[in-house]
């Protein structure tokens, strides 16, 4: 089957595409909460206009002609038409307005992330070879404040100062993954899940965990850092998938 075409006059076509595979990918992983998550492009060198998905449209169903272009230093976004989800508007908004680096924010509350966020010890000790990926590379949020309207999401863009930090596990809440793209985000937001998942799982034995040590823990985040196009090919093989289906998600 062939897949629809996308739409060749869009503004920022191939990151509008490969924003829409990743929200049909997240979907289909069951990462995603209803309506109620979002996902966010920088599109301006200094990060502050970006793509994001409509307001309250399910993963599933997001093509690249449905993303919507947001201004950060726009005060009056949230009263035009098509505005984006208040809670978007503070989260995403905040942190492409104080982190030029975030590229690509993810925001979702899978279950694993969530429930590692929901600890009184939220830190992922390196059990694991993915578990490792994240060794020193994780901010935590330990004072929730409510829905993340312009302060909540102000306050949660500062812990991501440190550019060496691209996960935020926020307490209570669920998980915000930045990155370089879309490719870079979704694979660390993907690997993170995972992660995750294991280490929850092994909590659940009941049985003693088999920590890595500091250096190997540090060795093996630094070379899956410099794995070569990792993120790329995944990305491409997920578009590779959707396109075989016959998916529209680039139209």
């Amino acid at each position: 089957m062939n897949a629809p075409q996308p739409i060749a006059n869009l503004d920022h076509l191939e990151q509008r595409v490969d924003l829409a595979a990743a929200f049909r990918w997240t979907a289909r992983l069951n990462m995603h909460e209803g309506v109620a998550n979002h996902f966010s492009l920088a599109v301006n060198d200094d990060g502050t206009k970006f793509l994001m998905n409509p307001n309250q449209m399910h993963f599933a169903r997001i093509k690249a002609s449905d993303l919507i272009v947001v201004d950060a230093n726009d005060p009056d976004t949230l009263n035009r038409p098509g505005a984006p989800d208040p809670t978007a508007w503070g989260l995403h908004g905040g942190l492409h307005r104080h982190c030029p680096h975030a590229r690509c924010a993810m925001h979702v509350h899978s279950i694993h992330a969530t429930v590692l966020a929901c600890l009184q010890d939220k830190r992922l000790p390196p059990i694991d070879q993915n578990c490792a990926t994240f060794y020193n590379r994780i901010a935590i949020d330990e004072h929730y404040g409510g829905l993340a309207f312009e302060e909540e999401g102000e306050r949660c863009a500062q812990l991501l100062d440190d550019p060496r930090k691209k996960v935020l596990v926020m307490g209570n809440h669920g998980v915000m993954v930045i990155g370089d793209s879309v490719a870079d985000t979704f694979n660390r937001l993907y690997y993170f899940e995972r992660a995750a998942e294991t280490y929850i799982r092994a909590l659940q034995t009941g049985r003693p965990l088999s920590v890595l040590s500091d250096e190997i823990a540090e060795k093996t985040a630094r070379e899956l850092e410099e794995y070569p196009e990792q993120d790329a090919r995944h990305l491409a093989e997920l578009k590779a998938i959707l396109d075989a289906e016959g998916s529209d998600y680039a139209a």
